[in-house]
């Protein structure tokens, strides 16, 4: 298969051309002048420099599915509504719109958990029809991208999954993020400061992830119909706590974990669970 992917020097898109590749699959993968992978890759894919909104015809033109995993506003700028909809809505169609251009037809779109938003807070378990209530720039530019991706898939004919990754997790991720944060205390020696830890999520592994997004490339010519929503998720959720406590003995960590030592955000959702097909 020939991919074209964006965000592939990001922390899912490095993952996901490490196992595309292993695959045997061609990849070609954008790349903005100056961004570095966050891995050492198995192989090098074919980098093409550009932004998403720019002429891409050439690359595209010799790809037949399209793995759009770039966004911003996933770490940092996530209450810069002008920054987040530029980039995950406009820039975004009109990659997607060059793609149908070149004779694209099948589409894989990763959107995100926080497309739901608050409706984590009324939701045991969130299931891909769940009201989307997003709460910031960030998540409301990724809802509005989803609807943009499905209003294409109906005008013109595609082949088209939108992914919402729960909480993943490994090497690559942002350093400031919580299982970074957790594996550099635990690997110098260090305690580690934390909530009490009671919020209950679903931890993915990147890596496991990554191949996941890979087989759902391959289930679009067999989908019934032209579009999926798809949570992806372990389908086993625990604590946060749990979480900590799993990865800080797996690190063999000296220093201590000091539950209850950081208070929860105010908006704090303590319940954010996806519901997987078949769980």
């Amino acid at each position: 298969m020939r991919f074209f992917l964006t965000g592939g020097t990001g922390f899912l898109g490095n993952h996901f051309i490490n196992a595309a590749l292993a695959a045997g699959h061609y990849v070609t993968a954008l790349r903005r002048q100056g961004s570095q992978p966050r891995l050492n890759l198995v192989g090098e894919p074919n980098w093409c420099y550009g932004n998403l909104n720019d002429n891409l015809s050439k690359h595209l033109d010799h790809c037949d599915l399209l793995v759009h995993l770039a966004a911003a506003g996933v770490v940092s700028n996530k209450n810069d509504w002008e920054f987040c909809f530029e980039t995950n809505v406009i820039q975004s169609m009109a990659l997607w719109r060059h793609a149908i251009d070149c004779g694209i037809k099948k589409f894989l779109i990763c959107g995100s958990c926080f497309e739901y938003g608050i409706t984590g807070l009324n939701e045991r378990y969130i299931a891909t029809e769940a009201p989307l209530l997003p709460t910031d720039a960030y998540s409301a530019s990724k809802a509005a991208a989803t609807m943009a991706a499905i209003g294409l898939a109906h005008e013109f004919n595609l082949k088209l999954i939108v992914v919402r990754p729960f909480q993943l997790y490994g090497e690559g991720e942002a350093s400031t993020r919580f299982w970074p944060s957790l594996k550099h205390a635990a690997l110098t020696g260090n305690d580690f400061a934390m909530t009490k830890g009671e919020q209950i999520r679903d931890f993915m592994h990147v890596e496991k992830a990554a191949t996941a997004l890979l087989e759902l490339s391959y289930s679009l010519d067999k989908m019934p119909g032209n579009i999926a929503l798809h949570n992806l998720g372990t389908g086993q959720p625990m604590t946060l706590l749990e979480f900590a406590q799993q990865q800080w003995k797996s690190f063999d960590a000296e220093g201590a974990l000091l539950p209850g030592s950081i208070p929860y955000r105010t908006d704090e959702i303590m319940r954010y669970v996806p519901k997987i097909s078949g769980s």
